[in-house]
């Protein structure tokens, strides 16, 4: 009878002592679940401070103003002042400012596609360097001395973007960068000068001379454009970060670069670099 409950025992440990062996070979099953990402998507808003470094290039401001004075003259034909560059392509200003974003995301897990509209309002003008040029040339059988100086001078009260963004969440941080359509709000004035002598005397052709009325003759041909209120267009690009605090409430840091089409002759550009808050509706 002992040997037959023994036998009982056995068979009724032995089940368990297999499956307790399969679970060392099998390892620990920890239960997996869906991932988890900070949620981005749907509309949100903020504001944001900013910072603003201007390059402008004036070079070719006075080109057409010159050109225009001089139109049909055999100064403007052989000796090309309008050519002549009297206004610099490397002029900055700074400015600070504020303004607002407001935007729309769509989520795929950890990839976030979205298009922002980016406003910021800082004032600022840029005023360029002027080097006056002078040279003596003959044209058409008249000995010229050639005098050009300019000035020309840029502001900015308004600028912002309209753009796309591609981002990829990692954990409370949203990495971006962006592209878009950009417009600012601004007024330019440029002034351009040509004055000299032309001597077309057969005998004495020098420069300077005393001007006579005839052969020794003075000459002034000024020229000036400007507007107020024009709208600058162009196109943006830049990246940054936004970092969700709450589910609702996050923060960010970018860069943008705008450049805009040339208005009169005159290349603007504006870097900026700026830091703000939002919430996510």
């Amino acid at each position: 009878m002992r040997w037959v409950l023994r036998a009982v025992f056995l068979i009724a440990l032995a089940p368990s002592a297999a499956a307790a062996d399969l679970d060392v070979l099998r390892g620990s099953q920890i239960p997996v679940g869906p991932a988890r990402f900070t949620r981005w998507e749907g509309f949100y808003a903020g504001g944001q401070f900013n910072f603003s470094s201007s390059n402008v290039d004036f070079s070719k401001a006075t080109q057409p103003l010159i050109a225009d004075s001089l139109q049909q003259t055999a100064l403007l034909n052989v000796i090309h002042p309008d050519l002549f560059i009297t206004l610099g392509n490397n002029n900055n200003s700074t400015a600070t400012g504020f303004g607002g974003f407001a935007g729309y995301n769509t989520q795929w897990q950890d990839l976030v596609l979205g298009v922002e509209a980016n406003y910021i309002h800082a004032p600022f003008t840029t005023v360029a360097t002027g080097t006056p040029v002078s040279r003596v040339a003959s044209a058409g059988g008249s000995l010229y001395s050639v005098n050009v100086t300019g000035t020309g001078s840029l502001s900015m009260t308004d600028f912002g973007s309209l753009r796309g963004r591609v981002g990829y969440v990692f954990g409370n941080f949203l990495p971006y960068g962006f592209a878009g359509f950009a417009m600012g709000l601004g007024s330019y004035s440029i002034t351009a000068d040509v004055s000299g002598q032309q001597n077309s005397s057969s005998s004495n052709q020098v420069v300077p001379c005393t001007p006579n009325g005839t052969t020794c003759i003075n000459y002034d041909f000024p020229s000036s454009t400007g507007k107020t209120s024009n709208l600058f267009y162009g196109f943006a690009v830049g990246g940054g970060f936004d970092w969700a605090l709450t589910q609702n409430i996050f923060v960010r840091g970018e860069y943008e670069f705008l450049q805009f089409a040339p208005v009169a002759n005159i290349l603007a550009k504006i870097s900026s670099a700026r830091v703000g808050a939002g919430f996510k509706f």
